[in-house]
């Protein structure tokens, strides 16, 4: 027999939904949190904030661009990569790794991934654009990328989320 509460189940608590979006200056690293798995496995999440929340967002086919290419671009340059995957408020992404890195490590592989799009990258340099490859991929744009890039370059990534320490 199910024994019946009046309480309410504890819903889960999203850190990111918690964070006060009026309070960061982006461009920006921020870690967010690190989970242990059952067998001692440490999985670390970064918020990479490219643009500030709420006064802009990098169209969707920039932002795609970006997102396939630093997929290899962050992989070359951080120990334990396990994913990128854009917000859908188009203002950044989630990094996930294997482990713990310092922030400004984050930070400087983000700046040398955004300097190589937005100075050097051209189209071969970005992987995944067939039907066969991608889910999307009439929705890509280097040009709008390399813009973007050029503009979060401009202002500098910060290796805290609340006071400008640019790398």
């Amino acid at each position: 027999m199910v024994e019946e509460t009046n309480e309410k189940p504890t819903k889960p608590v999203v850190e990111s939904f918690q964070l006060d979006h009026t309070k960061v200056k982006a461009p920006y690293v921020r870690y967010i949190d690190t989970e242990k798995g059952p067998h001692g496995d440490v999985i670390s999440n970064y918020d990479l904030r490219l643009v500030q929340p709420n006064e802009n967002a990098i169209p969707t086919a920039g932002l795609h661009t970006i997102e396939h290419t630093i997929a290899v671009l962050l992989r070359e340059r951080i120990d334990g990569y396990i994913d990128c995957s854009p917000f859908g408020c188009r203002t950044g992404f989630h990094l996930l790794t294997w482990g713990e890195h310092p922030t400004e490590e984050v930070a400087k592989a983000l700046k040398e991934s955004l300097e190589f799009i937005a100075y050097k990258a051209t189209w071969d340099d970005v992987p995944a654009t067939t039907i066969e490859s991608c889910g999307n991929y009439r929705d890509h744009s280097l040009f709008t990328a390399k813009e973007w890039c050029k503009d979060i370059l401009a202002k500098g990534i910060s290796s805290d989320p609340f006071v400008r320490k640019v790398v």
